[in-house]
């Protein structure tokens, strides 16, 4: 099946007008933005703690909102609509998650300028930023998916926080070395060794690795949000 761009933007122009009426969403948004304005403020210069916005925002815009939304379909009984119109998997899946890639994008941008930090190698960041979004938009759809309504997809995303979040602020406070390996294996932590990189002024290849290792993640969550949602079109 081709992809339809009408049916896809018609997805993304209703989310659009009702992003307005949802203060939860604007008051989740806003989040990072506050957290990156304290962080400027203080003027800490670590690379690590200017990272930790944009991973803040990565997971609570991308995951929560995206979540969010798809709980809120599924509060009112819309989710079923689009369960069973002509637009195939891959055409919801993206149209529900553009107006969630364009916020989370505002926020990392709005977070740079808030922190006051300056990127460096603009190409490559962006390239991480956009395989970041990929998994952490599609850890958002399996949390609406399988959450019922949208509180609830604030209780079963805490976790996700905690650990693809917060985990890099606890990386020097763990000893035990089996957890520590595992943690070190979390997209926050490639993303917090890439940017320190690169803020050092190293390129591609300092961080090939750990752009292959987001790539794997984004990968991954990509195929079990399509086996849930498939899951969930035939639960109905």
């Amino acid at each position: 099946m081709t992809f339809s761009f009408r049916r896809m933007n018609a997805i993304f122009q209703k989310d659009w007008k009702e992003l307005y009426k949802n203060s939860y969403i604007l008051f989740t948004l806003a989040m990072p933005l506050a957290f990156a304005a304290f962080l400027g403020r203080i003027g800490e210069d670590a690379s690590t703690f200017h990272s930790m916005p944009i991973t803040l925002a990565l997971v609570i815009a991308g995951v929560f909102i995206q979540a969010a939304m798809i709980a809120e379909e599924k509060e009112k009984n819309t989710l079923r609509g689009l369960l069973l119109s002509p637009a195939s998997t891959s055409e919801i899946l993206i149209g529900k998650s553009a107006l969630t890639f364009v916020m989370t994008v505002f926020v990392i941008i709005g977070s740079i300028f808030l922190s006051d930090f300056q990127v460096t190698h603009v190409p490559l960041f962006a390239l991480i930023i956009i395989i970041n979004l990929i998994f952490y938009i599609s850890m958002g759809t399996i949390l609406g998916l399988l959450s019922r309504t949208v509180m609830e997809t604030t209780i079963i995303g805490m976790p996700v926080m905690v650990i693809f979040g917060l985990a890099p602020m606890f990386v020097s406070m763990i000893e035990n070395k089996a957890i520590l390996k595992i943690v070190q294996l979390l997209p926050s932590e490639h993303f917090t060794a890439a940017w320190t990189s690169l803020s050092s002024g190293k390129g591609f290849a300092a961080i090939s690795g750990n752009i292959f290792t987001l790539f794997i993640w984004a990968a991954a969550s990509l195929v079990v949000t399509f086996i849930v949602y498939e899951k969930r079109q035939f639960d109905r």
